[in-house]
């Protein structure tokens, strides 16, 4: 007889933005002439730039031709784009990689869920709350998170970023963890961390033996000069974290599919014998087994945004998204409501009004003013009380969101 892996039977039933698409599509029906706008879902809306296209379009006519044609390409991704990551991304930056060091992906989804299978099942994980849920439902998947009770899993260590304290998680106190969850700028709270804080955690990896994952996936969306881009960027940090980036958010790739993970080889885990394991090599060993390697084409449009034209274009339209952000900002804290994020990333972290939980402000949103936006508690315990706003709306539908949202608040 088959049997089920028991720990998928302990996920929550839906994921959290399937919930939202079924309370919309109900809404919908019983209003099949309202106009919805969402603010909640993070889909880009602007088309792919110049670059892009023109890379896409000729690697295509390659692979019409004998000479040009590719079929599987090597798991771990074509050397012209990790050659340009690394001086791009990276070397730039003061950053000093190695091109093996450099995995080609499908998503940063995809890694940052995936790559939590090289560790032993009882590994102890910290997660800064509220979180991509991801994060937590790819550990569940392994069981690795205990059982779910009142909100949490109780193998879990939540470490609250609120307001309280500046969305600055504390360092964990008592039993150290081993597998530490960061993303910088947040997501969903559109945060970022300081050099100087982001040093703490490496310190504490460092020297508790921990492994950092680091998602950056929307570190283009930075403007402070004073934030880092990488986790790299502090010293010893090579030692002890893995770090996650995308192309979705970036250039605009959520149909394209493309991103990448770094994974240095220095950074490596224990067996119960004590021997040190490269997660380097075991990383590579994975891929090559489960993971076809992202295609050829998506991977020419990757490494047209690296191009001068490329750069261009690709920062006219983050400027695009961050011009949304700054006037849902200042829209909403112009009618009171307290409001973080949206400075260096895309996404505006709203407290509902009058102690409102995130699903009753949502549901007063979306029949009030035909407006969607992401209940913070599907993020976490910690996001109760707050809504996450998308600024990767148009200009027009996230304007007439905004003037919706005036209105129903009179």
């Amino acid at each position: 007889m088959a049997l089920v892996n028991i720990h998928f039977l302990n996920l929550q039933n839906n994921y959290l933005f399937a919930d939202i698409a079924k309370k919309v599509n109900a809404f919908k029906v019983m209003h099949p002439k309202a106009d919805v706008i969402s603010l909640g879902i993070g889909d880009v809306t602007q088309p792919l730039c110049p670059a892009v296209i023109e890379a896409m379009h000729k690697a295509v006519d390659e692979m019409a031709t004998p000479e040009g044609f590719r079929g599987y390409g090597p798991e771990q991704g074509y050397d012209f784009l990790r050659e340009a990551i690394l001086k791009n991304d990276f070397r730039q930056r003061g950053i000093h990689l190695d091109i093996d060091e450099v995995f080609i992906n499908d998503g940063a989804k995809s890694d940052t869920g995936n790559f939590q299978e090289l560790l032993h099942w009882d590994n102890f994980i910290g997660v800064t709350d509220p979180i991509y849920p991801v994060y937590i439902d790819s550990n569940v998947m392994i069981g690795r998170c205990g059982v779910y009770k009142d909100g949490h899993w109780t193998n879990v260590r939540y470490m609250p970023t609120k307001a309280e304290n500046g969305f600055i998680p504390e360092l964990p106190k008592g039993r150290p963890v081993d597998v530490i969850y960061l993303c910088y700028p947040n997501n969903p709270t559109g945060t970022v961390i300081t050099k100087q804080e982001l040093r703490k955690w490496v310190n504490y990896a460092l020297k508790n033996d921990a492994l950092i994952l680091y998602d950056a996936a929307y570190q283009a969306y930075i403007r402070d000069p004073e934030i880092p881009h990488s986790i790299y960027e502090i010293r010893g940090a090579r030692k002890c974290a893995v770090e996650f980036h995308s192309y979705s958010k970036t250039a605009g790739f959520t149909g394209i599919r493309c991103g990448y993970t770094i994974v240095p080889k220095e950074v490596s885990v224990a067996t119960f014998e004590g021997e040190r394991i490269s997660l380097n090599q075991l990383w590579l060993r994975r891929q090559c087994t489960k993971f076809n390697g992202t295609s050829y084409i998506s991977q020419r449009a990757a490494e047209a945004i690296y191009t001068p034209e490329g750069k261009k274009q690709i920062q006219q339209t983050i400027d695009y998204y961050m011009e949304n952000a700054a006037k849902m900002l200042s829209t909403l804290r112009s009618l009171g409501y307290e409001c973080y994020g949206g400075e260096n990333a895309p996404y505006v972290w709203m407290k509902t009004p009058d102690g409102m939980s995130s699903w009753s402000f949502f549901e007063a949103l979306l029949y009030g003013a035909n407006v969607v936006c992401t209940p913070g508690v599907g993020f976490g315990p910690s996001g109760e009380g707050y809504v996450r706003f998308t600024a990767f709306g148009t200009h027009e539908r996230t304007n007439e969101a905004l003037e919706r949202i005036k209105a129903w608040n009179k």
